[in-house]
């Protein structure tokens, strides 16, 4: 038995790093958003010695700032209130978004495609919609349904 789970180990480790290199090689770029590092071949896989030390080092450090944080949050003698700074950078950052705020090609597109075009759109279709039935009218194909003098 432990030797279809040691083949079954290796099988999937292979077949995760074959898919992770084709997917990784079939990434296309999305016209507004620039290439994650970390898709980028010559960044991921062609490291120097010293970019894979620093890497290294501030994995190390994370790992370290997470041990210390979970030894305080799950010390049973804590009295005092735990926080974690990047949940309170992220909290000030949700309530105060417009401070923070920065115009790229995105947002505009996005402000333009879901606040202004969608008045224009509503305005024309009520505006043909009536234009039509005003002429329906004129022409007599059509009753008034209401009159606004008696």
């Amino acid at each position: 038995m432990s030797d279809f789970i040691a083949r079954f180990v290796v099988f999937t480790f292979v077949l995760l790093s074959v898919c992770r290199h084709r997917i990784m090689a079939d990434y296309r770029e999305a016209p507004l958003a620039t290439r994650p590092k970390t898709l980028d071949p010559n960044e991921y896989f062609n490291l120097s010695p010293d970019q894979r030390r620093a890497e290294e080092q501030r994995a190390a450090l994370r790992a370290n700032l997470k041990r210390q944080y979970q030894m305080q949050l799950n010390n049973p003698h804590r009295k005092e209130l735990v926080e974690d700074p990047a949940l309170t950078r992220w909290v000030y950052a949700r309530t105060n978004p417009y401070n923070h705020f920065r115009a790229t090609n995105k947002t505009s597109l996005f402000g333009a495609l879901f606040g202004v075009l969608p008045l224009f759109v509503l305005y024309y279709t009520f505006k043909t919609d009536r234009d039509n039935k005003d002429e329906q009218i004129k022409a007599g194909t059509r009753e008034r349904k209401f009159s606004l003098s008696y």
